[in-house]
């Protein structure tokens, strides 16, 4: 098959407008207009509301072209649109081919009776989503979905979170955000090759299932299963096999009336997630031939690994723990959103550097959230080269999904099959989820997802029914889980923490302290987190001097969950000094943010075996908002950022605490003895054991130690091992609190500080911070105890080896990864007053 891309030459207007504006594939509505000055930047102020009431209007993208001789030639010709978002009439040469109602697939048509040699004409019609959701909701009712979307969101395949969110605005762009594309066939070609790996005596077999699409039939072929069929049609295949030092490992072999052959790799180089080996990739090359002829040709990578979930009755319950190889890690990561309101703005560079990002705080796992879109191929080829497992929801989030019409219940299936087919063979691809959130919406009635019994029956066809059939059909080798939270399915005990996965919120939604998660240990957490301001850079970036008020009208447009920016100060009444500047007030809701996630991971790290995930909502943002990111719209590390570069090490010191937070922290309460204690854990995810120093001293306010003591440790690998609790009732909470580090082979690999009170009662004495720059580190020194210091500079666009750290009186020598030194600032909780 010979390919040509569509994507040049493109022009956009709004429908039976006279103007046209030039414009290139990917686009969209709000990024042509952007790109020629024709609408004010949506992420600014409250201009999203302008940008909004665009979308009730149709627009039309045209494009002139002539295609490649050779493709011209092919006895079938077809025009490929790879993302069309979404509603769109798309025309050839004023021959009407088909309607596009889905953004999560592809649409393709045969058009060889309707190419000309030249100045052949492509339009598609794009209707307002605003308009069209209003009226299926009219028509087919209302089906319940989140209080921040749009009502309808639900009835439409468009990424739901374009509709608001409780993170993002509502911005429902449309254009062509993949390739178009120009493809010449012979009478058959691939249409999906799909490798089956078999793990057995520290071999690996090599199978393949390839399926044809015969252009002059309906019905797809599959070599192995239509002997008679392929053979009458004289169509052989070859797999070359190579391994990732680019020599051919083996070859399979499909030859028309026979059954497929097999390959054994006798010493294979395996694929592992970060931080547990390497991620070597196998180079899989596809010919489809005819009489010794190529006809077609595909090139994929793959990874030789096993992984899934490992489900087993156990003391605690039952487990949910990600295996590979045979062997079962914690899973560390985040919870992925789309990067950009605006798609065509997301591209290969842009994943790979926010990734990259992902990798440089030990996550190795990442959860794509289905209230967005199926992530672009180079998203799962990075994935692939950076050892981060995928666990891949299908889109659908939060929301009712009625299966009324027939048409919408085939589209969907085909959606999933694409999707499927295009996904399986990666070596990041950890899981299928069938949704976020409804089984549990559904169990608990939230919103009213049990108001119609149908909704229940839809649900289960849908999420039970449909999915897994596709799956078992497409992609049996990987493991699918139902709902996210789930148990299993069926609506039971959804929210259980002795099996599944759990989605746990009431540190933040429910107002609970962070020692709230101290009374769980969840089998497995995908979704818990707590919302941050974002850097005052990128507060500078949407907002004018007089809005800088976490109480403003554009403050709080930044801000889409409910009542939030006044949560986040209840919290800070919790715990710091009230912040007397707006700087020093989203500096210290980062650390509030940071110490959260904190409280609840190394909790869990602790419990590791009975909790064996810990995924944190979220990593980015759409766009630059008050979130629960880690990594705000313009790549800004927040302070929780660092911390999880800390609390992910593979190894890890952290230190279960007893002081005020655990008990009382009112100072009003009736008075009690405050017990003051710490308990030390070494968490090792890694697969060798490790010997390690652990230390630590009690210290006053100056950093002066007062007592002190240290013990050797040996930590299994893939394990963890407490310490014995040290005392330290005589301990002044106000002025008095305990560092602790843990080195190997005499570095310090981990390490931190504990108060016995909360942070605004402590006594800090002024650190008298200083910082100067020496080559490629920044060092800082400070005369006491300093705690949470943060360097930044004047754009605030530094990403340090270390920062929002707790030191001792003395220097601190931090790498400089990206960024120039230049008007160093360095600041700590001191500041917060």
């Amino acid at each position: 098959m010979t390919v040509q891309n569509l994507n040049e030459n493109w022009k956009m207007r709004e429908y039976h407008s006279a103007e046209y504006f030039d414009t290139k594939v990917p686009c969209s509505v709000y990024q042509t207009y952007l790109d020629h000055g024709l609408m004010e930047d949506p992420y600014f102020r409250d201009n999203e509301t302008k940008a909004l009431k665009m979308m009730e209007k149709d627009y039309e993208f045209v494009s002139i072209f002539t295609p490649d001789e050779e493709i011209f030639k092919k006895p079938y010709v077809l025009l490929r649109f790879e993302g069309l978002d979404t509603i769109a009439d798309i025309r050839l040469n004023d021959v009407y081919l088909g309607y596009a109602d889905n953004m999560h697939r592809a649409w393709e048509y045969e058009v060889k009776s309707l190419l000309r040699e030249k100045d052949n004409e492509i339009r598609i019609l794009f209707h307002s989503p605003t308009k069209y959701i209003k009226e299926k909701d009219e028509k087919d009712g209302f089906w319940p979905i989140p209080t921040e979307a749009m009502r309808g969101t639900s009835h439409i395949r468009k990424s739901q979170c374009m509709f608001g969110w409780d993170w993002g605005p509502r911005l429902p762009d449309a254009g062509i955000y993949r390739d178009v594309k120009l493809l010449g066939s012979e009478t058959e070609r691939l249409d999906g090759v799909y490798i089956r790996q078999e793990h057995r005596d520290g071999k690996v077999i090599l199978s393949a299932e390839i399926e044809l699409k015969c252009m002059d039939s309906r019905f797809p072929l599959c070599f192995g299963e239509d002997k008679e069929l392929i053979g009458n049609r004289n169509i052989d295949a070859k797999i070359s096999i190579l391994n990732p030092q680019g020599m051919l490992t083996g070859v399979i072999e499909a030859k028309h009336g026979e059954k497929i052959s097999e390959i054994e790799i006798a010493e294979p180089q395996l694929w592992w997630p970060n931080g547990l080996g390497e991620q070597p990739l196998y180079t899989v090359k596809t010919e489809l031939l005819r009489d010794g002829e190529i006809i077609d040709q595909t090139e994929k990578r793959i990874g030789l690994r096993t992984l899934t979930i490992r489900r087993e009755k156990d003391e605690y319950g039952e487990s949910f723990a990600q295996e590979v190889n045979g062997i079962i890690y914690f899973a560390m990561g985040a919870d992925y959103i789309p990067e950009d309101c605006i798609l065509s703005r997301i591209n290969a560079a842009r994943t790979r550097d926010l990734l990259g990002q992902a990798v440089a705080a030990n996550h190795n796992s990442i959860r794509v959230w289905g209230g967005g879109y199926y992530p672009d191929d180079f998203f799962w080829d990075i994935c692939d080269e950076l050892g981060l497992v995928v666990w891949m929801d299908f889109m659908f989030a939060c929301g009712v999904y009625g299966l009324t019409d027939p048409e919408f219940e085939r589209n969907m299936t085909e959606e999933f099959i694409q999707n499927v087919k295009r996904i399986r063979n990666h070596a990041s691809l950890g899981l299928w989820c069938g949704n976020n959130e409804m089984e549990s919406f559904y169990h608990a009635n939230i919103l009213g997802f049990d108001k119609q019994k149908k909704f229940a029956a839809d649900y289960i066809k849908l999420h039970e029914y449909i999915i897994p059939r596709v799956l078992r059909e497409h992609d049996p080798e990987t493991f699918f889980w139902p709902s996210s939270p789930s148990s299993g399915g069926g609506f039971e005990d959804t929210d259980s923490p002795d099996k599944g996965d759990v989605h746990y919120w009431d540190v933040w939604h429910g107002n609970k302290p962070f020692t709230e998660y101290r009374k769980f240990r969840f089998r497995y957490l995908s979704e818990f987190g707590f919302q941050s301001f974002p850097s005052i850079r990128t507060v500078e970036s949407f907002t004018e001097p007089e809005d800088r008020n976490v109480f403003s009208w554009v403050m709080e447009k930044h801000q889409r969950n409910a009542a939030a920016n006044g949560k986040i100060m209840n919290y800070m009444e919790q715990t710091y000094l009230y912040p007397t500047d707006f700087e020093t007030l989203l500096y210290a809701s980062q650390l509030l943010q940071a110490d959260a996630i904190r409280y609840g991971v190394e909790h869990f790290r602790r419990n590791r075996g009975q909790c064996m995930g810990t995924i944190v909502w979220q990593l980015n943002d759409c766009w630059p908002v008050a979130s629960w990111s880690s990594i705000d719209y313009y790549g800004r590390w927040k302070a929780l950022h660092y911390y999880e570069k800390r609390f992910f090490a593979p190894l890890l010191l952290s230190c279960e605490e007893e002081g005020a937070l655990s008990q009382d922290p009112n100072p009003n309460a009736e008075p009690y003895e405050l017990k003051k204690s710490i308990r030390l854990c070494v968490s090792n995810e890694t697969m060798s054991p490790e010997k390690v120093r652990v230390f630590w001293e009690l210290r006053d306010n100056t950093s002066a130690v007062l007592r002190s003591g240290q013990q050797d440790a040996r930590v299994d690998a893939m394990s963890c091992v407490w310490l014995e609790r040290e005392q330290f009732d005589d301990a002044d909470e106000f002025s008095n609190y305990v560092s602790y580090r843990m080195e190997k082979d005499g570095e310090e690999i981990s390490g931190g500080s504990v108060l016995f009170t909360v942070p605004k009662f402590f006594r800090l004495a002024d650190p008298k911070l200083r910082v100067s720059v020496d080559g490629d580190e920044i060092v800082v020194s400070s005369e006491n105890y300093a705690r949470a210091v943060e360097i930044r500079n004047k754009d605030d666009n530094l990403i340090l080896s270390d920062n929002f750290f707790d030191m001792n009186a003395g220097k601190k020598r931090v790498k400089i990864l990206r960024g120039e030194p230049d008007m160093l600032e360095v600041r700590s909780a001191y500041n917060i007053r």
